[in-house]
């Protein structure tokens, strides 16, 4: 197991006041409903360039299988006759039809199984998260969704309609529910090209930088209410 260099985890907030921590809740027609609060400890987090570029790399790697695997001349079955004399025959000298340079042989310096994986703790993981959530808000790129929207008729022109209303059309937007379940938003929108959806719990910090815009639904919000203290300490 490969493990990382160890980094300075400690998570500064900034002035709440300085920092416009209300986010507009829009409804499904495009149109302010309401606006709501934002927890501090999540979204006014200063940014750790380095934190966030380690852990997109622990992510990335993290995604390679390392199970690619051939198999040598010992480990292929076959006989180990010496397949012709030593001498006499005009031929290069072998022992064995599994030498890698017959059909059938084994591979010489092929690939082999590797594990890739690489640790991140769950404090630098939060951090990390609540960095780059940080800095979307801060570039305005983050908006509500009445949570109504999950059970409109679910028509793709309704929610294409409020991509545009919001001016998201052609850009890489991430819906973001509470929970990943077939609801009439996620049959509405999943044919769309420029937008994608996930669970709350699953948010990583390559999926926040990847994408232009985030749209919240208005419910996935509140589990980040229990979960920002661990990360200050």
């Amino acid at each position: 197991m490969v493990t990382t260099k160890k980094t300075e985890v400690k998570a500064k907030v900034t002035n709440p006041k300085k920092e416009n921590l209300e986010l507009s809740v829009y409804g499904i027609d495009g149109k302010v409903q309401k606006t709501v609060e934002l927890p501090k400890e999540v979204f006014a987090v200063t940014v750790n360039p380095s934190l966030l570029a380690q852990a997109v790399r622990v992510y990335l790697i993290n995604q390679r299988q390392g199970n690619v695997k051939v198999k040598t001349r010992g480990e292929v079955i076959g006989s180990t006759r010496k397949i012709y004399r030593q001498k006499g025959t005009g031929k290069a000298r072998h022992g064995a039809i599994k030498a890698p340079i017959f059909v059938g042989g084994g591979v010489a310096h092929g690939p082999k199984q590797k594990e890739y994986s690489l640790k991140f703790n769950k404090k630098e993981k939060k951090l990390a998260l609540y960095s780059v959530l940080s800095s979307k808000l801060k570039e305005n790129k983050i908006f509500g969704l009445d949570e109504k929207a999950l059970t409109m008729n679910p028509k793709t022109k309704t929610v294409s309609n409020f991509l545009k209303e919001l001016k998201l059309i052609g850009k890489n937007n991430l819906m973001i529910l509470k929970k990943l379940e077939t609801n009439n938003l996620v049959l509405a929108m999943r044919n769309l090209p420029n937008i994608t959806f996930t669970d709350v719990n699953s948010l990583n910090p390559y999926m926040v930088l990847k994408s232009s815009s985030l749209i919240f639904v208005e419910n996935s919000l509140e589990v980040f209410a229990n979960k920002p203290k661990n990360v200050t300490k």
